[in-house]
């Protein structure tokens, strides 16, 4: 039988750093391509994907991304959120920042806390983004991202599982 998967050796060449670099930006940046997907609603369900999954790999690895990587990745994502431009430059930011400051309290985590720290940032990134975009002109009340609250965090284990997947594999070699 012809296998579809090549496996590595040990005779492999290790993966270099821009490789080792890419798999996290490039998951990023598809994640925060979701909109794109063909889903109608009349109410906001899409959970920030880009968003969780930028959180998913924070979480993962602390020294994975200097704090200014939010604001091209931020850049990207307001390209095709819809948001303001600008927002998920600003709110990924700010929320890097912030990550840095519980990792100088916290000596250890575990899953329930990233998963606690997780619903923190996503709620305040998805209440940040509503308040931009009414100062932008548009006219929605708070209660109405609940479901996509509940959606984003009941999802992010999933976010963070693909994650520490794709990290797994991209230190295969």
């Amino acid at each position: 039988m012809i296998a579809l998967v090549r496996r590595h050796t040990r005779f492999d060449p290790p993966p270099s750093a821009l490789e080792r670099q890419l798999v996290p930006v490039v998951s990023v940046m598809l994640a925060s391509l979701a909109p794109l997907l063909p889903f109608v609603a009349t109410e906001p369900l899409l959970p920030p994907f880009g968003f969780m999954t930028l959180l998913a790999w924070r979480l993962l690895r602390v020294d994975l991304w200097p704090v200014w990587a939010a604001l091209p990745l931020g850049a990207f994502d307001d390209l095709f959120s819809g948001q303001p431009i600008g927002s998920a430059m600003a709110i990924w930011t700010v929320a890097l920042l912030v990550l840095e400051a519980v990792d100088g309290r916290l000596v250890w985590r575990d899953h329930w806390q990233n998963w606690a720290i997780a619903a923190c940032a996503i709620a305040l990134e998805l209440l940040f983004a509503l308040g931009l975009a009414m100062v932008g002109g548009g006219a929605t009340a708070p209660w109405f991202l609940l479901p996509q609250f509940v959606l984003s965090i009941l999802l992010f284990p999933v976010v963070a599982r693909i994650c520490a997947s794709l990290d797994r594999r991209r230190f295969a070699r």
